[in-house]
């Protein structure tokens, strides 16, 4: 399993000090219970810092989850860049991987960031309330939207898109340390099909499809 280049500055030194502690904890002087807890801080780090390599779904005219985890809202919106649109919000707890794909190929028309609170990201004001990074996207099936949306414990949102750049359906959009909300806006003509508390899979579970 490869390791996320976002979470190689917390794992190498989380690492480091992890083996010090074990191998020296005598002569520092310190009790057996601090090595133990930094090698579970070690193991939890390298499981939500994993990056899977994932396969494309074979198709067309199709729309992939931009992110490992559960479906928590399906509503519909009115959003002032896509227009009468659907969003579909995927909630990632700190079991999930959390890198953000690309889910269609695209041109980036726009990207804004904006602060905000650090709400639980399963309550649903996270979407307006909470910092987030909103990534405009011109694709095929005509604008979309991703939020990048920070929860309770995350504090830190990366985005890799540029405007004016593209990036092929899989890309690999961004990264959110630790639990985290990913937001999607779909023109109202995309055929949804997935459902309200259903488990994704980023960069292989449909999300929708169009004509």
């Amino acid at each position: 399993m490869r390791l996320a280049p976002e979470g190689r500055i917390i794992v190498l030194p989380l690492f480091v000090f992890t083996a010090v502690s074990i191998w020296q904890y005598d002569t520092l002087g310190i009790p057996m219970t601090i090595p133990w807890i930094l090698f579970g801080l070690l193991v939890f780090c390298f499981n939500f810092f994993r990056d899977p390599i994932r396969n494309i779904p074979e198709g067309e005219n199709m729309i992939l989850a931009p992110a490992d985890g559960k479906i928590v809202k399906i509503t519909d919106v009115n959003d002032p860049d896509v227009g009468v649109a659907q969003l579909v919000s995927i909630f990632l707890n700190v079991f999930n991987v959390h890198a953000n794909r690309m889910p269609i190929e695209g041109t980036f028309t726009d990207i804004k960031y904006k602060k905000g609170k650090f709400l639980a990201a399963f309550d649903h004001k996270a979407s307006d309330e909470n910092e987030q990074t909103e990534i405009t996207i011109i694709s095929k099936v005509g604008s979309i939207k991703v939020k990048q949306i920070a929860g309770l414990i995350a504090r830190r949102i990366i985005c890799y898109a540029n405007k004016g750049e593209n990036m092929e359906i899989g890309g690999r959009l961004g990264f959110i340390r630790f639990g985290s909300r990913t937001d999607l806006i779909l023109p109202k003509h995309v055929n949804l099909s997935v459902k309200l508390g259903q488990k994704v899979t980023g960069s292989k579970t449909i999300i929708g499809t169009f004509e």
